[in-house]
């Protein structure tokens, strides 16, 4: 089978590697559509934000799906012809937070792509409590984008307590910022999406953004401050990792507010008095989410109608893994999906 490694210096190997087998508990899929992503490029620029010896050495891609064709010993909850999307994390199932369904907080957790043998190959082999079962209506491109992008985003808001009546601020209208403008509308919010791109606003604007804001960085605050009647936001959540973005998401936050930073960011500089503690403001970390969740985000995508397909603006082959890499690294797509 084919598979795309990235072992740093902006290189792109597509090789051949041996058809894996499933062992006990796992699963074969047969990769039908796996979604890039901007970790990805920590990958190709030589530094992974996985840690593991094995970073760059294995088979690429955290955002696939795709249909089951083995099943190995033991496994009774999948079969052959199930449509699965795949959910990053693996963990050793035994620790607290794996019984959870966090395996992504697991202490010797793994990650699909990063330092196990992920998605962006022909077939890929998974634990079977890690297989995400998908709606017959769902895409598989949509369902690769259900996961670390469209996921995130909603578990993200549910921690905020975002529904019906509130107002929610996203910094950053990248793919995940995009995802969080759909996971707050089929939440019922009010949604207002902040980035210093004509287009990225175009975007969110057209999926269901209220408001649009960012040409002029330096009036976001005062007229989301506006906007809302001088109170700020209910919620804010900032997906750049820019700090300006995230102390303007702190900024324009009302009293007793929630604000979540989900953009990775090495280091941050903010105002700890003025913007969290004379505001009794909380500010949470996200990334990821419960494995529990994955029902509730495939039936809310299904019955809001939630356009996912629309985040894809490119499509390529595994052939063309150094083409998609190279002008995703340019920022010439958006959400860019390994389709075969």
């Amino acid at each position: 089978m084919k598979g795309v490694l990235l072992p740093g210096n902006r290189q792109v190997l597509v090789r051949d590697f041996p058809d894996p087998a499933p062992g006990v508990g796992e699963v074969l899929v047969r990769v039908k559509a796996s979604a890039i992503c901007r970790s990805d490029l920590s990958l190709y620029y030589g530094e992974s934000v996985v840690e593991g010896e094995r970073a760059g050495k294995v088979i690429t891609g955290h955002e696939p799906a795709g249909l089951v064709e083995a099943v190995g010993p033991g496994v009774a909850g999948v079969k052959p012809g199930d449509r699965v999307a795949a959910y990053l994390a693996i963990g050793c199932g035994r620790c607290g937070w794996c019984r959870q369904g966090n395996y992504h907080l697991c202490p010797t957790w793994e990650c699909l792509g990063f330092t196990v043998d992920g998605g962006n190959a022909e077939l890929m082999k998974l634990p079977e409590r890690n297989c995400l079962a998908i709606p017959e209506t769902m895409s598989y491109a949509a369902a690769a984008v259900s996961t670390d992008a469209f996921g995130s985003l909603y578990s993200a808001m549910k921690k905020l307590g975002v529904a019906g009546g509130t107002t929610v601020a996203v910094f950053g209208l990248g793919p995940m910022g995009a995802s969080g403008i759909m996971a707050a509308k089929a939440r019922g919010a009010r949604a207002i999406g902040v980035d210093p791109l004509a287009s990225r606003r175009d975007f969110a604007r057209s999926v269901g953004a209220d408001l649009v804001l960012g040409e002029d960085a330096a009036a976001v605050v005062p007229a989301l401050l506006r906007a809302t009647g001088g109170e700020g936001v209910d919620a804010a959540v900032d997906c750049s990792g820019n700090n300006a973005a995230q102390n303007a998401a702190l900024d324009a936050t009302r009293r007793l507010g929630r604000v979540a930073f989900i953009g990775e960011a090495r280091e941050a500089t903010i105002r700890p008095s003025e913007q969290l503690i004379r505001k009794q403001l909380t500010l949470m970390g996200s990334w990821y989410f419960n494995i529990a969740e994955y029902p509730e985000i495939a039936r809310v995508i299904v019955e809001a109608e939630v356009p996912l397909d629309r985040l894809v603006t490119h499509k390529f082959s595994l052939d063309q893994a150094e083409e998609a890499f190279r002008r995703f690294d340019a920022r010439e797509t958006e959400k860019a999906v390994f389709v075969m």
